[in-house]
């Protein structure tokens, strides 16, 4: 199994999971264009790709679904109650409705619900032959018995949206820096780095940490965070970048 991200942040995400003969999809909220050239540039075309995993329907997750949609053959697979906020521009048999624990092909995924203000919002566990991949953004907190399943995989892609002092001080209106960090919003570095080091374990090769804020955050914030918990050195932490495509990691 390989993980690419090819943007992350508030202005566009996505990211390719490549499992043999099954490849997947994972948002589409960059246009159709920047990843149709990512792919070649990659060596991979659409039609290597059996699906698109959508975590929920806010616009940075979505923008280019609509035009991927009616340029390939792909399908989209998301929980029921995602649909209606994705109707204006999912067709409807386009759709895979999943259920917390499904397969597409030879490939295992099971859903983590998260808490964020969108309909269904998930992140995911994927398995493939010996390893896995845990998929968490945007979600304010993670519910106990999900950190129980999220521990000892092989690579965390997990968000670390926010520094609590740089949002409280920073320009946002009141109104805003409530809903980041509210139960619906998203997480801090400081909690992403504690709930790393609750559910790491020696399986743990790489952690990804995504979606960071360009107006609340800085790399070096979020992996101070991560440092301060005194993380095993021979776990591999890298940022995923709003503009910068990642590199292909081995999970």
């Amino acid at each position: 199994m390989k993980l690419k991200t090819i943007a992350s942040g508030s202005k566009g995400n996505c990211s390719i999971v490549l499992c043999d003969e099954t490849n997947l999809i994972i948002d589409m909220g960059i246009s159709f264009l920047t990843l149709k050239k990512t792919l070649e540039e990659n060596s991979l075309s659409f039609n290597d790709f059996s699906g698109i995993l959508i975590t929920h329907c806010h616009k940075d997750h979505t923008k280019g679904l609509a035009t991927l949609i009616n340029k390939t053959k792909l399908e989209v697979y998301i929980p029921e109650g995602m649909y209606e906020s994705l109707k204006e521009f999912v067709p409807y048999p386009k759709c895979k409705f999943i259920e917390d624990k499904f397969n597409i092909n030879d490939v295992e995924i099971e859903l983590i619900h998260t808490s964020h203000d969108a309909p269904s919002s998930v992140g995911y566990i994927i398995r493939h032959n010996d390893r896995s991949l845990v998929y968490v953004t945007d979600t304010g907190y993670i519910n106990r018995k999900y950190l129980e399943k999220m521990k000892n995989h092989n690579c965390y892609l997990i968000e670390s949206n926010h520094d609590e002092v740089m949002l409280m001080d920073g320009p946002y209106p009141r109104f805003l820096k409530e809903r980041v960090i509210s139960d619906s919003g998203h997480l801090s570095n400081r909690t992403t780095s504690k709930y790393l080091k609750k559910i790491i374990g020696p399986n743990t090769k790489t952690i990804i940490l995504a979606h960071l804020s360009e107006t609340n955050n800085l790399p070096e914030k979020a992996l101070e965070a991560i440092h301060e918990q005194e993380l095993p050195e021979s776990i591999n932490i890298l940022i995923a970048d709003q503009y910068k495509e990642g590199p292909i990691i081995e999970v």
